[in-house]
């Protein structure tokens, strides 16, 4: 079983490996979309996602984020707020390839929107079933905590 440092310590390499989230408003009246976040190391506790102005979480707002690791063997929800932040310096330092694909007008388009999620909770689980655990749930044997999974509630995600 990971402790609460690791636990948040792997969440940001799992999100570099695979930064697609889900993100909805947390007012309950609409259903949460995909995002590819942008991650800033500098930055502790912050999604970024570059959408169009249109997008329904452009407005800001409280938000809950959901994330599950390409392996299926993390997963996170988060909490925060989520709000337009168009500064220049963070397009130009966050945009990419895969950000143009989407904005053909580039950093110049006029629908183009950078929102911030500053995360304000955290709720991490990571399942890493141990050689013991693997060998009962084979023999059909009863797996403990301490031999499957990590849980951590955290109030930052900074390792």
């Amino acid at each position: 079983m990971a402790d609460t440092h690791e636990i948040k310590e792997t969440l940001w390499k799992k999100m570099a490996d695979s930064p697609f989230v889900m993100v909805g408003l947390a007012d309950g009246s609409s259903h949460s979309e995909p995002l590819t976040a942008q991650l800033d190391k500098d930055l502790v506790d912050t999604l970024f996602f570059f959408t169009g102005k249109d997008n329904r979480l452009a407005g800001g707002g409280k938000v809950m984020a959901q994330f599950v690791s390409k392996g299926h063997d993390y997963f996170a929800c988060l909490s925060g707020d989520i709000r337009q932040d168009n500064d220049r310096a963070m397009i130009d330092k966050l945009w990419n390839k895969q950000v143009e694909a989407w904005f053909p007008n580039g950093k110049e388009d006029p629908n183009l929107a950078l929102l911030r999620l500053d995360i304000d909770s955290a709720e991490l689980w990571e399942t890493d079933i141990s050689l013991t655990g693997r060998v009962k749930m084979l023999f059909g044997g009863t797996i403990t905590a301490s031999e499957s999974s990590s849980h951590a509630v955290v109030g930052t995600t900074a390792a």
